[in-house]
């Protein structure tokens, strides 16, 4: 089974029009993955390739449009280049030995400014020359025609970049119960609930659970009540769907740990205290005030959609105000400096720098920002409840 792209190293390749970008990709992938050209702008969009690229792991490449491509429609290109950004794990430049000025120190400028580590590659280092490239660390000179050795050069320099979240993973939810533990997933069928699966959430936090070794019991919340009368001892941790939790939390007893899947995302893939922070702007809404609703994916909302009709309920019915919820998904990040409030999905479909830079995005704009399962239970008064698992 391919590892999923939100779990993936996410490489971006960067650099000016026909310096090799492409190139280096299909040369690192084995694989024509992108269009080669001598003609400038051949990359007109995006392109995405994942492949597992040993002995790192899971990753995708992003191959970008031409930094410098001043035509109409290259200033689109490039404004996507620039959004790429945002989804970013290691950043690579290209170059050319005798053409490395502004364009790539503005684009260095950015990789800092976002803790983006970055690999510039100097290429056609077979037919140009130039001075080299001393005041910048991890720098390599190759060339992607001749050197034979430039997948293995390349690979061992972005071992060295590698964030650490990527080379020592955090858990979902292991790190919070004891080994052997029971643990209890209540796991509602209702109109959300794919026919014959689970949502992706409830699998990948049973698969950490079962490599923690961790016993687990997976029921509806219709049937939890009697789970926890056949067990001997009371589990360590019940983890809800959020949108059970009112009906969990009654069942549960207040000795019993209680969260939801959509908070341990909010800790996996973003910044569970920045989260926990921005709901208490739940409180100073007032009418009119605008609320966005942010997905980081499309999918086809039902007539009881959580981020579209069971959140702004239970907002308007926390506050009594008359609000302004509009939704956004994908991976643009909209104008947000209207909004008094941003309430974030659980983002199991993109990856963790996505959610950080929302967040940066929300912070430098003074726009408090959270997450779907904590104004739940906020809203529902069990907030506390809810993120003790996390203090203990």
């Amino acid at each position: 089974m391919k590892a999923l792209k939100s779990n993936r190293l996410h490489i971006g390749v960067f650099g000016k029009t026909n310096v090799g970008k492409s190139s280096l990709i299909n040369k690192i992938t084995g694989q024509d993955v992108s269009i080669v050209s001598d003609m400038a702008g051949t990359t007109t969009d995006v392109v995405e390739k994942s492949m597992e690229l040993l002995p790192i792991g899971p990753v995708t490449f992003l191959d970008t449009a031409g930094l410098d491509d001043k035509t109409d429609l290259g200033e689109q290109r490039v404004s996507k280049t620039l959004k790429v950004l945002d989804r970013v794990d290691v950043g690579v430049i290209v170059c050319e030995p005798d053409n490395f000025d502004n364009f790539e120190k503005e684009l260095i400028e950015k990789f800092e400014k976002l803790n983006i580590p970055y690999l510039i590659v100097v290429n056609k280092t077979d037919v140009k020359k130039g001075s080299e490239i001393n005041s910048f660390e991890n720098v390599f000179y190759t060339s992607v025609k001749t050197d034979e050795q430039i997948v293995y050069k390349f690979k061992n320099e972005l071992i060295k970049l590698l964030p650490d979240d990527f080379v020592n993973p955090p858990k979902i939810v292991g790190d919070l119960v004891p080994e052997k533990s029971t643990v209890i997933m209540v796991v509602p069928i209702d109109k959300e609930a794919p026919k014959g699966r689970l949502i992706l959430p409830q699998v990948q936090t049973l698969r950490d659970l079962l490599d923690s070794d961790c016993l687990v019991y997976t029921v509806k919340d219709s049937e939890l009540e009697l789970a926890l009368k056949n067990l001997k001892e009371p589990p360590a941790l019940v983890i809800t769907d959020s949108q059970a939790f009112k009906r969990v939390s009654e069942i549960v007893p207040d000795n019993i740990p209680l969260t939801s899947f959509s908070i341990l995302f909010a800790r996996l893939k973003g910044d569970l205290g920045e989260f926990i922070k921005g709901v208490k702007a739940i409180e100073n809404l007032k009418d009119g005030d605008k609320v966005l609703i942010l997905e980081s994916c499309t999918h086809h909302a039902i007539e009881d959609d959580i981020g579209r009709v069971k959140i702004p309920n239970l907002l308007r019915k926390k506050t009594g105000k008359d609000l302004v919820i509009e939704n956004f998904a994908g991976h643009d990040f909209p104008d947000i400096m209207d909004y008094k409030l941003i309430i974030h999905c659980g983002a199991c479909m993109t990856n963790r720098r996505e959610i950080l830079s929302r967040i940066l995005k929300a912070n430098a704009q003074n726009v408090p920002i959270t997450n779907y399962g904590i104004v739940i239970s906020y809203c529902l008064g069990i907030i506390e409840r809810a993120i003790k698992p996390f203090n203990q």
